[in-house]
């Protein structure tokens, strides 16, 4: 089995990463001739062997239709002259347009591109307009992406998962998240690091963030993306034998720490299939109770799932003496572990809360738009290495579309299910 570490201790940005999967052996060729599937016109691409801080990698660039020949978004030339490819007649409009999620994601669903890198994709771009649906209040289809929404961040986006497929979908593990500190000027205004985006983006899918001394942004709201997408789980090296290091070189010359992302390739031999599931942690929150009314004990549940757990459930159980009782279950992040031990201390008549952090496996995700006879419905899709396995249609879009029919529910659960492959 193929894993992937990114050492992300100067940052990740989405040509960062694409710069050290080049590095790591990616044909250039391979990843442009990918790259055409989309459609996408008014670009090309470079990528060249520089040195940053003496390191030396790969510095791959998107450039925009009407800039002039080698110019490189502020990017100091290199001593080699690398690969370049043309798309100048495409019909997609430049960096300056904004694009709503639901356009990105018909971009790249009408592309030839492989089932694996559109979901894969798609999911990226998912993270980021949920991030800023919850900034401005929007639901995720109407959000304007701005400097993601640029050609290049497409490019980036989707040619980053290109290149994890043509490595072989790597296992991805990374280092611990480290960002700097200052202010960027951004779409929304000047805005201190962690932009909010970037933080929005981490936080829910659990991932902490350090800061140091460097006063520069160190992970964009890509980066942070990519990150949350793809990788399963973050801490220092464990016995990693490296079999390979690319070095994906960034824009400016920190003050701190070389601005290089570095990629460790390594092929374990334990002869465990490659699985693109999403893994992470939960906490595991329990207690038995023999004296609490069923009035209180859903009020308890209600309100533990409005305070952001994960899930929560009882369950009978046997209790000593042969009493009837229940087990309260509580599932939560670890770091809110804590805050909602003492919720169910004081919301319940539990003595003591035991806990637990179980690993968790779960299939990747995206959202499909269903056409039926009452109306479109969305339907949750889950999918294991590019494959769907799973698919259930959203009660609340069900609801919706009942109600607006005049029919039940079950109704357009049934129309839903017999369009489904």
């Amino acid at each position: 089995m193929r894993s992937l570490y990114l050492d992300i201790f100067s940052g990740i940005s989405g040509d960062m990463f694409i710069g050290a999967m080049l590095d790591l052996g990616v044909e250039f060729r391979d990843l442009d001739r990918e790259l055409r599937k989309l459609g996408l016109g008014g670009y090309h691409i470079h990528a060249a062997r520089k040195h940053k801080s003496s390191i030396e990698g790969v510095k791959f660039d998107v450039h925009l239709e009407g800039e002039a020949c080698g110019h490189e978004h502020g990017h100091e030339h290199g001593h080699e002259h690398g690969h370049e490819h043309r798309h100048e007649h495409g019909h997609e409009p430049g960096h300056s347009e904004d694009r709503t999620f639901a356009l990105i994601r018909g971009l790249i669903e009408g592309s030839t591109l492989s089932d694996w890198v559109k979901s894969r994709s798609i999911a990226v771009f998912h993270r980021v307009a949920v991030a800023e649906g919850k900034v401005h209040g929007l639901p995720p289809e109407s959000v304007h992406f701005h400097e993601v929404g640029a050609v290049d961040s497409i490019i980036d986006i989707v040619g980053a998962a290109i290149c994890l497929e043509l490595l072989g979908h790597p296992r991805v593990t990374s280092a611990l998240v480290v960002e700097g500190t200052g202010f960027v000027n951004c779409a929304h205004g000047r805005f201190p690091i962690p932009t909010t985006a970037t933080l929005e983006i981490l936080g829910a899918r659990g991932i902490g963030v350090t800061q140091c001394e460097e006063p520069h942004e160190l992970v964009t709201p890509t980066g942070a993306a990519l990150l949350a997408e793809f990788v399963e789980s973050f801490g220092p090296m464990d016995s990693l034998k490296a079999q390979r290091i690319g070095y994906g070189l960034g824009t400016r010359n920190n003050k701190t720490r070389p601005n290089v992302l570095r990629a460790i390739l390594s092929e374990s031999t334990d002869g465990s299939p490659t699985q693109d599931w999403l893994t992470d942690q939960v906490a595991v929150l329990e207690t038995n109770l023999d004296d609490i009314s069923g009035e209180i004990l859903g009020h308890v549940l209600d309100k533990a799932l409005r305070l952001g757990a994960l899930d929560a459930f009882h369950t009978p159980i046997q209790m000593k003496k042969g009493r009837p009782g229940i087990l309260l279950t509580l599932l939560c992040e670890p770091d809110d572990a804590d805050s909602f031990t003492e919720f169910l201390l004081l919301e319940t008549s539990a003595f003591g809360v035991r806990r637990t952090v179980a690993q968790r496996r779960k299939l990747q995700r995206d959202h499909i738009a269903v056409k039926t006879p009452f109306g479109t419905v969305q339907v949750k899709r889950g999918l294991l290495n590019g494959k769907v396995v799973q698919a259930a249609p959203e009660y609340e879009s069900c609801k919706g579309v009942a109600a607006m029919a005049g029919v039940p529910v079950k109704d357009v659960f049934d129309a839903v299910r017999r369009l489904l492959p």
